[in-house]
Order: structure tokens, then C-alpha cells, then sequence
């Protein structure tokens, strides 16, 4: 999808999928869905739209432009989590169904900490004393592919088996723009 407006300004909007990203590195690329060179996407772009990370495989909309290393994402309008396929089930963690989770509240809460390899992290959210367990599976439905410890983030939140966890995660502008 391309619009000739910003192709005036030597933009496109594109939708492409999320090759990979790394919040160490701080930049990832989208594949190019006309087969072009990969695009890249770097960390101050995707900060900018409210996220510190994004998962491998996420629908992303973005403009783009040209520069002279290549094509370089400039803004994101949109990122859809990978599709549910290939991941790991979630019936151990919760019976809730995906319409269920939807129409839970969401839930401002900071990351408290969050350890990619122990594969969770917690979180407290505002107004709350106990913390809200986080799992690596729910991040990657959720379009994330880490956190940072004082993220803000809004959750959508079940009784888990041993307490309250997070079904979805959501970055904090992200939930802002569901809410308008």
C-alpha cells in the first residue's frame, strides 16, 4: 500500500513483516513485501510509536525512505503480533479466550523486570500491591520480543493458576490510541 502523497516527499507507506529486531543492537529490518532490500528499522522509530521492541514475524505499517545507505523506516503507523501459528499454547497459563481477553480492561502497569532467557518477568500495576506475572508466549502474541525494567505498558490481566498474569500486553501509547 503506497500513497503518492508522500511519495512527493520521497515516502511510502509500506506493510511489510518484521524479519527481526534487536532492542540490544537497537534496529531490526522489515522484509520488503515487493521483494526489494530489506528495510531497515531502527530503535528511535519504533520508540516513537510507543515500543522499545517488536516481535519477529508482526504485520508492521511504516513509512519509509530512501537515504544513502538504503531504505530506512521513518515512521510506524501500525504493528499486528505474528499470528498465532507455530506458538506455543496458552493453556497452561490461562482457559481465557481470545474474544474474553479482548474485553478485559487494560491496566496501566511499569515492567518491574523482565529475563528473556528465564522466558518471564513481572510487572506492578498503578494502585495495586501484588505484581503481575508476565510470560514470554503472551509478549510474543502481544507483538514484543522483550521489555525493559520501568517500561510503561498497559495489560490485560486474568487469575492465573498461582495469581494474576497478563494475557496481553500492550505498549502505553499503543493502549492510549485504542482508547480515542
Amino acid at each position: 500500500m503506497r500513497t503518492t502523497q508522500q511519495e512527493t516527499l520521497g515516502q511510502m507507506r509500506v506493510a511489510g513483516k518484521v524479519k527481526w529486531f534487536d532492542p540490544v543492537k537497537g534496529f531490526g529490518f522489515i522484509i520488503d513485501p515487493e521483494g526489494g532490500a530489506d528495510i531497515l528499522l531502527h530503535a528511535n522509530v519504533l520508540r516513537n510509536f510507543g515500543q522499545s521492541t517488536v516481535a519477529d514475524n508482526s504485520l508492521i505499517d511504516v513509512t519509509v525512505q530512501t537515504t544513502q545507505r538504503g531504505v530506512q523506516a521513518v515512521e510506524v503507523h501500525a504493528i499486528e503480533p505474528p499470528a498465532a501459528e507455530g506458538l506455543a499454547p496458552l493453556d497452561a497459563l490461562t482457559d481465557a479466550t481470545p474474544e474474553e481477553i479482548s474485553a478485559l480492561p487494560l491496566e496501566p502497569a511499569r515492567v518491574k523486570w523482565f529475563e528473556k532467557g528465564k522466558g518471564f518477568g513481572f510487572a506492578n500495576v498503578f494502585s495495586r500491591p501484588e505484581d503481575v506475572f508476565i510470560h514470554m508466549e503472551v509478549l510474543r502474541r502481544s507483538g514484543f520480543a522483550d521489555l525493559a525494567p520501568g517500561e510503561a505498558v498497559c495489560l490485560r490481566v486474568v487469575e492465573g493458576k498461582r495469581g494474576r498474569m497478563a494475557a496481553q500486553v500492550l505498549s502505553w501509547d499503543a493502549a492510549l490510541k485504542d482508547k480515542d
